[in-house]
Protein backbone atom coordinates (compact mmCIF):
# COMPACT_ATOMS: atom_id res chain seq x y z
CA UNK A 1 0.00 0.00 0.00
CA UNK A 2 1.49 3.31 -1.12
CA UNK A 3 0.71 6.79 0.16
CA UNK A 4 0.09 7.76 -3.47
CA UNK A 5 -2.54 5.07 -4.09
CA UNK A 6 -6.33 5.10 -4.14
CA UNK A 7 -6.36 2.23 -1.65
CA UNK A 8 -4.48 4.30 0.91
CA UNK A 9 -6.15 7.69 0.36
CA UNK A 10 -9.73 6.55 -0.17
CA UNK A 11 -9.85 3.46 2.04
CA UNK A 12 -7.10 2.95 4.60
CA UNK A 13 -6.61 6.54 5.75
CA UNK A 14 -10.33 7.40 6.24
CA UNK A 15 -10.87 4.22 8.29
CA UNK A 16 -7.82 4.86 10.48
CA UNK A 17 -8.77 8.51 10.96
CA UNK A 18 -12.32 7.54 11.90
CA UNK A 19 -11.07 5.18 14.60
CA UNK A 20 -8.68 7.84 15.84
CA UNK A 21 -11.45 10.44 16.07
CA UNK A 22 -13.75 8.12 17.98
CA UNK A 23 -11.16 6.79 20.44
CA UNK A 24 -9.40 10.13 20.81
CA UNK A 25 -12.71 11.92 21.32
CA UNK A 26 -13.51 9.51 24.16
CA UNK A 27 -10.12 10.21 25.73
CA UNK A 28 -8.94 6.61 25.26
CA UNK A 29 -5.19 7.25 24.99
CA UNK A 30 -4.24 3.57 25.23
CA UNK A 31 -6.99 2.70 22.79
CA UNK A 32 -5.66 5.23 20.26
CA UNK A 33 -2.14 3.83 20.57
CA UNK A 34 -3.28 0.24 20.07
CA UNK A 35 -5.51 1.28 17.16
CA UNK A 36 -2.64 3.05 15.40
CA UNK A 37 -0.28 0.13 16.04
CA UNK A 38 -2.76 -2.32 14.53
CA UNK A 39 -3.30 0.02 11.59
CA UNK A 40 0.46 0.22 11.08
CA UNK A 41 0.75 -3.57 11.13
CA UNK A 42 -2.10 -3.73 8.61
CA UNK A 43 -0.27 -1.17 6.47
CA UNK A 44 2.96 -3.19 6.37
CA UNK A 45 1.26 -6.58 6.18
CA UNK A 46 -0.65 -5.49 3.08
CA UNK A 47 2.68 -5.71 1.23
CA UNK A 48 3.88 -9.09 2.51
CA UNK A 49 2.82 -10.90 5.64
CA UNK A 50 6.39 -12.18 6.03
CA UNK A 51 7.62 -8.57 6.32
CA UNK A 52 5.19 -7.96 9.16
CA UNK A 53 6.34 -11.08 11.00
CA UNK A 54 9.98 -9.97 10.71
CA UNK A 55 9.06 -6.52 12.07
CA UNK A 56 7.18 -8.03 15.02
CA UNK A 57 10.11 -10.35 15.80
CA UNK A 58 12.50 -7.41 15.65
CA UNK A 59 10.28 -5.35 17.97
CA UNK A 60 9.96 -8.15 20.53
CA UNK A 61 13.68 -8.95 20.64
CA UNK A 62 14.85 -5.32 20.73
CA UNK A 63 12.32 -4.38 23.40
CA UNK A 64 13.41 -7.27 25.62
CA UNK A 65 17.10 -6.42 25.18
CA UNK A 66 16.41 -2.73 25.72
CA UNK A 67 14.62 -3.39 29.01
CA UNK A 68 17.49 -5.60 30.13
CA UNK A 69 20.01 -2.90 29.21
CA UNK A 70 18.10 -0.35 31.29
CA UNK A 71 18.04 -2.76 34.25
CA UNK A 72 21.74 -3.65 34.05
CA UNK A 73 22.96 -0.29 32.75
CA UNK A 74 25.36 0.34 35.64
CA UNK A 75 26.85 -3.15 35.40
CA UNK A 76 29.24 -4.72 32.83
CA UNK A 77 26.38 -6.90 31.66
CA UNK A 78 24.69 -3.79 30.26
CA UNK A 79 27.54 -3.28 27.82
CA UNK A 80 27.45 -6.95 26.84
CA UNK A 81 23.72 -6.78 26.20
CA UNK A 82 24.19 -3.68 24.06
CA UNK A 83 26.76 -5.53 21.97
CA UNK A 84 24.41 -8.48 21.57
CA UNK A 85 21.52 -6.20 20.57
CA UNK A 86 23.51 -4.20 18.02
CA UNK A 87 25.08 -7.37 16.59
CA UNK A 88 21.66 -8.99 16.30
CA UNK A 89 20.24 -6.03 14.40
CA UNK A 90 23.24 -5.89 12.08
CA UNK A 91 23.01 -9.66 11.52
CA UNK A 92 19.34 -9.32 10.58
CA UNK A 93 19.89 -6.57 8.05
CA UNK A 94 23.12 -8.21 6.91
CA UNK A 95 21.38 -11.47 6.02
CA UNK A 96 18.42 -9.96 4.21
CA UNK A 97 20.21 -7.08 2.52
CA UNK A 98 23.82 -8.10 1.98
CA UNK A 99 24.14 -11.90 1.95
CA UNK A 100 23.58 -12.22 -1.81
CA UNK A 101 25.96 -9.31 -2.49
CA UNK A 102 28.69 -10.79 -0.31
CA UNK A 103 28.35 -14.30 -1.73
CA UNK A 104 28.29 -13.15 -5.36
CA UNK A 105 31.43 -11.04 -4.89
CA UNK A 106 33.14 -13.86 -3.01
CA UNK A 107 32.30 -16.26 -5.82
CA UNK A 108 33.63 -13.84 -8.42
CA UNK A 109 36.83 -13.18 -6.47
CA UNK A 110 37.66 -16.82 -5.74
CA UNK A 111 36.16 -18.56 -8.75
CA UNK A 112 34.29 -20.90 -6.42
CA UNK A 113 30.84 -22.16 -7.38
CA UNK A 114 28.98 -20.76 -4.40
CA UNK A 115 25.25 -20.89 -3.90
CA UNK A 116 23.87 -17.35 -4.07
CA UNK A 117 20.90 -16.99 -1.71
CA UNK A 118 17.72 -15.51 -3.11
CA UNK A 119 16.44 -13.41 -0.25
CA UNK A 120 13.58 -10.94 -0.56
CA UNK A 121 14.44 -7.64 1.14
CA UNK A 122 11.84 -6.96 3.86
CA UNK A 123 10.20 -3.59 3.42
CA UNK A 124 11.43 -0.87 5.82
CA UNK A 125 14.12 -3.06 7.42
CA UNK A 126 16.84 -0.44 6.86
CA UNK A 127 14.85 2.20 8.72
CA UNK A 128 13.45 0.30 11.68
CA UNK A 129 16.76 -1.48 12.26
CA UNK A 130 18.69 1.80 12.56
CA UNK A 131 15.93 3.27 14.71
CA UNK A 132 16.15 0.37 17.16
CA UNK A 133 19.95 0.42 17.27
CA UNK A 134 19.67 4.06 18.37
CA UNK A 135 17.13 2.99 21.00
CA UNK A 136 19.54 0.42 22.45
CA UNK A 137 22.46 2.87 22.52
CA UNK A 138 20.33 5.53 24.22
CA UNK A 139 19.15 2.94 26.75
CA UNK A 140 22.77 2.18 27.62
CA UNK A 141 23.46 5.91 28.04
CA UNK A 142 20.56 6.17 30.48
CA UNK A 143 18.68 8.74 28.40
CA UNK A 144 15.33 7.22 29.41
CA UNK A 145 14.02 4.75 31.97
CA UNK A 146 10.36 4.12 31.18
CA UNK A 147 9.93 1.85 28.18
CA UNK A 148 6.33 0.69 27.98
CA UNK A 149 5.76 -2.03 25.38
CA UNK A 150 2.84 -0.27 23.70
CA UNK A 151 4.83 2.96 23.50
CA UNK A 152 7.75 1.06 21.98
CA UNK A 153 5.58 -0.66 19.36
CA UNK A 154 4.21 2.72 18.37
CA UNK A 155 7.69 4.23 18.19
CA UNK A 156 8.93 1.55 15.80
CA UNK A 157 5.83 0.81 13.79
CA UNK A 158 3.94 4.11 13.36
CA UNK A 159 3.02 3.80 9.68
CA UNK A 160 3.74 7.33 8.38
CA UNK A 161 7.48 6.98 9.12
CA UNK A 162 7.78 3.18 9.04
CA UNK A 163 8.70 2.57 5.40
CA UNK A 164 11.13 5.36 4.53
CA UNK A 165 11.56 7.54 7.57
CA UNK A 166 12.20 10.08 8.84
CA UNK A 167 14.22 8.29 11.50
CA UNK A 168 12.95 9.24 14.95
CA UNK A 169 14.33 8.62 18.40
CA UNK A 170 12.38 7.04 21.23
CA UNK A 171 12.63 10.04 23.52
CA UNK A 172 10.87 12.42 21.13
CA UNK A 173 8.02 10.00 20.45
CA UNK A 174 7.64 9.05 24.12
CA UNK A 175 7.54 12.69 25.21
CA UNK A 176 4.73 13.34 22.74
CA UNK A 177 2.80 10.23 23.81
CA UNK A 178 2.99 11.43 27.42
CA UNK A 179 1.78 14.92 26.48
CA UNK A 180 -1.83 15.50 27.50
CA UNK A 181 -2.98 16.92 24.18
CA UNK A 182 -1.29 14.55 21.71
CA UNK A 183 -4.15 12.19 20.91
CA UNK A 184 -7.04 14.59 21.31
CA UNK A 185 -8.56 15.24 17.86
CA UNK A 186 -7.69 18.78 16.78
CA UNK A 187 -9.25 20.30 13.67
CA UNK A 188 -6.39 22.76 13.23
CA UNK A 189 -3.74 20.06 13.42
CA UNK A 190 -5.64 17.82 11.02
CA UNK A 191 -6.09 20.64 8.51
CA UNK A 192 -2.43 21.56 8.87
CA UNK A 193 -1.38 17.94 8.35
CA UNK A 194 -3.68 17.47 5.39
CA UNK A 195 -2.24 20.57 3.70
CA UNK A 196 1.33 19.28 4.08
CA UNK A 197 0.23 15.81 2.91
CA UNK A 198 -1.30 17.29 -0.27
CA UNK A 199 1.91 19.21 -1.02
CA UNK A 200 3.91 16.01 -0.62
CA UNK A 201 1.48 14.09 -2.83
CA UNK A 202 1.81 16.76 -5.52
CA UNK A 203 5.61 16.59 -5.33
CA UNK A 204 5.49 12.85 -5.92
CA UNK A 205 2.71 12.51 -8.49
CA UNK A 206 2.87 15.81 -10.39
CA UNK A 207 6.64 16.40 -10.30
CA UNK A 208 8.81 13.39 -9.49
CA UNK A 209 6.81 10.97 -11.63
CA UNK A 210 6.79 13.37 -14.59
CA UNK A 211 10.60 13.58 -14.83
CA UNK A 212 11.15 9.90 -13.99
CA UNK A 213 10.61 8.70 -17.61
CA UNK A 214 13.45 10.92 -18.82
CA UNK A 215 15.85 9.56 -16.21
CA UNK A 216 14.72 5.98 -16.83
CA UNK A 217 15.09 6.30 -20.60
CA UNK A 218 18.59 7.78 -20.54
CA UNK A 219 20.00 5.55 -17.81
CA UNK A 220 18.34 2.57 -19.49
CA UNK A 221 19.93 3.47 -22.84
CA UNK A 222 23.36 3.64 -21.19
CA UNK A 223 22.75 0.26 -19.54
CA UNK A 224 21.86 -1.17 -22.95
CA UNK A 225 25.24 -0.05 -24.31
CA UNK A 226 24.24 3.12 -26.15
CA UNK A 227 26.88 5.85 -26.27
CA UNK A 228 25.14 8.99 -25.05
CA UNK A 229 25.81 12.48 -26.27
CA UNK A 230 26.88 15.07 -23.74
CA UNK A 231 23.44 16.65 -23.71
CA UNK A 232 21.67 13.32 -23.29
CA UNK A 233 23.92 12.36 -20.37
CA UNK A 234 23.40 15.69 -18.62
CA UNK A 235 19.66 15.48 -19.30
CA UNK A 236 19.48 12.09 -17.59
CA UNK A 237 21.61 13.16 -14.63
CA UNK A 238 19.61 16.34 -14.02
CA UNK A 239 16.30 14.51 -14.47
CA UNK A 240 17.27 11.97 -11.80
CA UNK A 241 18.59 14.72 -9.52
CA UNK A 242 15.16 16.36 -9.66
CA UNK A 243 13.22 13.09 -9.47
CA UNK A 244 15.03 11.91 -6.36
CA UNK A 245 14.61 15.22 -4.57
CA UNK A 246 10.88 15.58 -5.22
CA UNK A 247 10.24 11.87 -4.68
CA UNK A 248 11.91 11.60 -1.28
CA UNK A 249 11.04 15.07 -0.03
CA UNK A 250 7.46 14.38 -1.18
CA UNK A 251 7.38 11.20 0.89
CA UNK A 252 8.80 13.04 3.90
CA UNK A 253 6.18 15.78 3.57
CA UNK A 254 3.43 13.18 3.38
CA UNK A 255 4.82 11.41 6.45
CA UNK A 256 4.95 14.68 8.40
CA UNK A 257 1.43 15.57 7.30
CA UNK A 258 0.05 12.17 8.29
CA UNK A 259 1.80 12.35 11.63
CA UNK A 260 0.29 15.75 12.31
CA UNK A 261 -3.21 14.44 11.52
CA UNK A 262 -2.77 12.04 14.44
CA UNK A 263 -1.13 14.62 16.68
CA UNK A 264 2.47 13.42 16.25
CA UNK A 265 5.15 15.89 15.13
CA UNK A 266 7.76 14.03 13.08
CA UNK A 267 11.20 15.57 12.49
CA UNK A 268 12.04 17.52 9.35
CA UNK A 269 14.03 15.48 6.84
CA UNK A 270 14.79 18.08 4.14
CA UNK A 271 15.77 21.72 4.20
CA UNK A 272 16.37 22.79 0.58
CA UNK A 273 19.52 20.66 0.16
CA UNK A 274 20.25 21.90 -3.38
CA UNK A 275 20.74 25.37 -1.90
CA UNK A 276 23.72 24.06 0.07
CA UNK A 277 26.98 25.99 -0.20
CA UNK A 278 29.19 23.01 0.73
CA UNK A 279 28.96 19.25 1.10
CA UNK A 280 28.93 19.71 4.88
CA UNK A 281 25.97 22.03 4.42
CA UNK A 282 24.36 19.55 2.02
CA UNK A 283 24.40 16.78 4.62
CA UNK A 284 22.84 19.14 7.15
CA UNK A 285 19.97 19.57 4.73
CA UNK A 286 19.55 16.22 2.90
CA UNK A 287 17.97 13.25 4.69
CA UNK A 288 18.62 15.10 7.92
CA UNK A 289 17.56 12.33 10.27
CA UNK A 290 19.90 9.81 8.63
CA UNK A 291 22.72 12.36 8.76
CA UNK A 292 22.05 12.85 12.47
CA UNK A 293 22.08 9.09 13.07
CA UNK A 294 25.37 8.60 11.21
CA UNK A 295 26.92 11.50 13.12
CA UNK A 296 25.64 10.59 16.60
CA UNK A 297 25.89 6.80 16.51
CA UNK A 298 28.68 6.06 14.03
CA UNK A 299 31.00 9.02 13.46
CA UNK A 300 31.16 10.00 17.14
CA UNK A 301 31.37 6.33 18.10
CA UNK A 302 34.45 5.99 15.89
CA UNK A 303 36.06 8.88 17.73
CA UNK A 304 34.74 11.84 15.77
CA UNK A 305 37.23 14.67 15.68
CA UNK A 306 38.71 13.95 19.12
CA UNK A 307 41.84 12.15 17.93
CA UNK A 308 43.40 14.59 15.48
CA UNK A 309 42.69 15.62 11.89
CA UNK A 310 43.95 12.43 10.21
CA UNK A 311 41.76 10.20 12.36
CA UNK A 312 38.89 12.62 11.82
CA UNK A 313 39.18 12.28 8.06
CA UNK A 314 39.36 8.50 8.34
CA UNK A 315 36.23 8.52 10.50
CA UNK A 316 34.41 10.73 8.00
CA UNK A 317 35.33 8.42 5.15
CA UNK A 318 34.28 5.26 7.02
CA UNK A 319 31.00 6.88 8.08
CA UNK A 320 30.04 7.88 4.54
CA UNK A 321 31.23 4.57 3.10
CA UNK A 322 28.94 2.69 5.45
CA UNK A 323 26.20 5.25 4.84
CA UNK A 324 26.44 4.50 1.14
CA UNK A 325 26.33 0.75 1.78
CA UNK A 326 23.24 1.28 3.98
CA UNK A 327 21.40 2.51 0.89
CA UNK A 328 21.95 -0.68 -1.06
CA UNK A 329 24.02 -3.81 -1.59
CA UNK A 330 25.85 -2.75 -4.74
CA UNK A 331 29.25 -1.31 -5.63
CA UNK A 332 27.56 1.79 -7.01
CA UNK A 333 26.37 2.67 -3.49
CA UNK A 334 29.80 1.92 -2.04
CA UNK A 335 31.42 4.29 -4.55
CA UNK A 336 28.72 6.91 -3.93
CA UNK A 337 29.37 6.76 -0.18
CA UNK A 338 33.15 6.85 -0.69
CA UNK A 339 32.79 9.81 -3.05
CA UNK A 340 30.87 11.78 -0.43
CA UNK A 341 33.45 10.79 2.16
CA UNK A 342 36.13 12.31 -0.08
CA UNK A 343 33.97 15.38 -0.63
CA UNK A 344 33.65 15.89 3.14
CA UNK A 345 37.39 15.44 3.68
CA UNK A 346 38.12 18.06 1.01
CA UNK A 347 35.52 20.41 2.48
CA UNK A 348 36.88 20.14 6.03
CA UNK A 349 40.46 20.48 4.82
CA UNK A 350 39.51 23.58 2.83
CA UNK A 351 37.79 25.09 5.84
CA UNK A 352 40.86 24.34 7.97
CA UNK A 353 43.12 26.07 5.44
CA UNK A 354 40.93 29.06 4.61
CA UNK A 355 38.64 29.41 7.60
CA UNK A 356 35.59 29.23 5.33
CA UNK A 357 33.54 26.50 3.64
CA UNK A 358 31.03 28.78 1.95
CA UNK A 359 28.37 28.55 4.66
CA UNK A 360 29.13 32.01 6.02
CA UNK A 361 28.23 35.21 4.23
CA UNK A 362 30.90 35.65 1.56
CA UNK A 363 29.17 37.88 -0.96
CA UNK A 364 26.58 36.76 -3.46
CA UNK A 365 29.01 35.90 -6.28
CA UNK A 366 31.19 33.62 -4.17
CA UNK A 367 28.13 32.14 -2.45
CA UNK A 368 26.67 31.16 -5.81
CA UNK A 369 30.01 29.76 -6.93
CA UNK A 370 30.01 27.51 -3.84
CA UNK A 371 26.40 26.53 -4.47
CA UNK A 372 27.00 25.59 -8.09
CA UNK A 373 30.17 23.67 -7.24
CA UNK A 374 28.36 21.77 -4.47
CA UNK A 375 25.41 20.94 -6.73
CA UNK A 376 27.78 19.73 -9.46
CA UNK A 377 29.47 17.40 -6.97
CA UNK A 378 26.07 16.12 -5.82
CA UNK A 379 24.88 15.47 -9.40
CA UNK A 380 28.04 13.47 -10.14
CA UNK A 381 27.34 11.40 -7.05
CA UNK A 382 23.72 10.79 -8.07
CA UNK A 383 24.93 9.16 -11.31
CA UNK A 384 26.51 6.38 -9.23
CA UNK A 385 23.42 6.27 -7.02
CA UNK A 386 21.12 5.65 -10.00
CA UNK A 387 23.26 3.64 -12.42
CA UNK A 388 22.74 -0.11 -12.78
CA UNK A 389 26.46 -0.77 -12.28
CA UNK A 390 29.81 0.99 -12.28
CA UNK A 391 30.33 0.58 -16.03
CA UNK A 392 27.06 2.36 -16.73
CA UNK A 393 27.94 5.14 -14.29
CA UNK A 394 31.36 5.66 -15.87
CA UNK A 395 29.84 5.65 -19.37
CA UNK A 396 27.36 8.39 -18.40
CA UNK A 397 29.96 10.46 -16.58
CA UNK A 398 32.32 10.14 -19.52
CA UNK A 399 29.66 11.49 -21.86
CA UNK A 400 28.80 14.29 -19.42
CA UNK A 401 32.38 15.54 -19.39
CA UNK A 402 33.17 15.26 -23.08
CA UNK A 403 34.83 11.83 -23.41
CA UNK A 404 32.66 11.17 -26.47
CA UNK A 405 32.96 14.65 -27.92
CA UNK A 406 30.92 17.78 -27.60
CA UNK A 407 28.00 17.15 -29.93
CA UNK A 408 24.84 19.15 -30.20
CA UNK A 409 21.56 17.51 -31.23
CA UNK A 410 21.17 17.12 -34.99
CA UNK A 411 18.07 19.30 -34.85
CA UNK A 412 20.42 22.26 -34.24
CA UNK A 413 22.64 21.55 -37.25
CA UNK A 414 21.68 24.91 -38.77
CA UNK A 415 24.17 26.41 -36.30
CA UNK A 416 26.94 24.27 -37.75
CA UNK A 417 28.78 26.96 -39.71
CA UNK A 418 29.32 29.07 -36.61
CA UNK A 419 30.19 26.27 -34.17
CA UNK A 420 32.15 23.63 -36.08
CA UNK A 421 35.31 25.70 -35.90
CA UNK A 422 35.07 25.33 -32.10
CA UNK A 423 35.11 21.56 -32.46
CA UNK A 424 31.38 21.21 -31.80
CA UNK A 425 29.74 18.45 -33.85
CA UNK A 426 26.16 17.40 -34.50
CA UNK A 427 24.64 13.96 -34.27
CA UNK A 428 21.24 12.42 -33.58
CA UNK A 429 20.18 12.47 -29.93
CA UNK A 430 17.25 10.05 -29.80
CA UNK A 431 17.17 9.99 -26.00
CA UNK A 432 17.25 13.75 -25.50
CA UNK A 433 14.14 15.05 -23.72
CA UNK A 434 11.65 17.11 -25.68
CA UNK A 435 11.76 20.89 -25.51
CA UNK A 436 8.70 20.83 -23.24
CA UNK A 437 10.34 18.40 -20.81
CA UNK A 438 13.57 20.41 -20.75
CA UNK A 439 11.58 23.58 -20.05
CA UNK A 440 9.80 21.78 -17.21
CA UNK A 441 13.12 20.62 -15.78
CA UNK A 442 14.43 24.19 -15.97
CA UNK A 443 11.40 25.40 -13.99
CA UNK A 444 11.94 22.68 -11.37
CA UNK A 445 15.63 23.53 -11.10
CA UNK A 446 14.68 27.13 -10.43
CA UNK A 447 12.20 25.97 -7.78
CA UNK A 448 14.73 23.91 -5.81
CA UNK A 449 17.29 26.73 -6.00
CA UNK A 450 15.06 29.69 -5.19
CA UNK A 451 11.61 28.70 -3.87
CA UNK A 452 10.85 28.24 -0.16
CA UNK A 453 10.44 24.67 1.00
CA UNK A 454 7.40 23.08 2.61
CA UNK A 455 8.30 23.78 6.23
CA UNK A 456 9.09 27.40 5.37
CA UNK A 457 5.75 27.84 3.61
CA UNK A 458 3.75 26.32 6.46
CA UNK A 459 6.16 27.27 9.24
CA UNK A 460 6.22 23.68 10.39
CA UNK A 461 8.29 23.29 13.55
CA UNK A 462 8.82 19.75 14.85
CA UNK A 463 8.91 20.96 18.46
CA UNK A 464 5.69 23.00 18.37
CA UNK A 465 2.78 23.98 16.15
CA UNK A 466 2.90 27.49 14.68
CA UNK A 467 -0.73 28.26 15.49
CA UNK A 468 -0.64 31.90 14.48
CA UNK A 469 0.38 30.93 10.96
CA UNK A 470 -2.17 28.14 10.89
CA UNK A 471 -5.02 30.47 11.71
CA UNK A 472 -3.92 32.79 8.92
CA UNK A 473 -3.74 29.88 6.52
CA UNK A 474 -7.17 28.59 7.46
CA UNK A 475 -8.69 32.06 7.27
CA UNK A 476 -7.52 32.68 3.70
CA UNK A 477 -10.01 31.01 1.34
CA UNK A 478 -7.58 30.90 -1.60
CA UNK A 479 -5.15 28.52 0.10
CA UNK A 480 -7.51 25.61 0.87
CA UNK A 481 -9.13 26.12 -2.54
CA UNK A 482 -5.76 25.90 -4.29
CA UNK A 483 -4.79 22.84 -2.26
CA UNK A 484 -8.13 21.25 -3.10
CA UNK A 485 -7.51 21.74 -6.80
CA UNK A 486 -3.98 20.32 -6.48
CA UNK A 487 -5.36 17.32 -4.58
CA UNK A 488 -7.96 16.57 -7.25
CA UNK A 489 -5.41 16.91 -10.05
CA UNK A 490 -2.98 14.64 -8.22
CA UNK A 491 -5.70 12.03 -7.69
CA UNK A 492 -6.52 12.12 -11.40
CA UNK A 493 -2.88 11.38 -12.26
CA UNK A 494 -2.50 8.41 -9.90
CA UNK A 495 -3.66 5.74 -12.37
CA UNK A 496 -0.03 4.76 -13.07
CA UNK A 497 1.20 4.46 -9.48
CA UNK A 498 4.97 4.71 -9.05
CA UNK A 499 6.72 3.36 -5.96
CA UNK A 500 8.80 5.76 -3.87
CA UNK A 501 12.51 5.46 -4.66
CA UNK A 502 13.56 5.03 -1.02
CA UNK A 503 11.28 2.01 -0.67
CA UNK A 504 14.11 0.14 -2.44
CA UNK A 505 16.57 0.89 0.36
Amino acid sequence: MLFNSYEFILSFLPVVLAGFLVLGGLGKRLGVLIWLILASFWFLGSWRVADLLILIGSILSNYAIGRAIVFYREQPLGKVLLGIGVAGNLALIGYFKYSAFIMSNLAEATGMALSIPKVALPLAISFYTFQQIAFLVDARKGLFVKTGFVDYCFFVGFFPQLIAGPLVNFRSVHDQIESAGTFRPDVEKMAFGLAIFVVGLAKKVLIADTVAPTADTIFGAAAAGDVLTMFEAWGGAIAYTLQLYFDFSGYSDMAIGLGMMFGIRLPINFNSPYKATSIVDFWRRWHMTLSAFLRNYLYIGLGGNRKGPVRRYVNLFITMLLGGLWHGAAWTFVVWGALHGIYLIICHAWRHLTGSDGTASTGWALTWFYRCLTLLAVVVGWVYFRAADLNVAHSILGSMFGANGVDLPARLSSLGSSLRWLGVGFRPSPHLPSVEVMAWMAVLTGAVLFAPNTQQIFRYLPDRLARRRLRGLAAHPAVPLALGVVFVVALSQMSAIQVFLYFNF
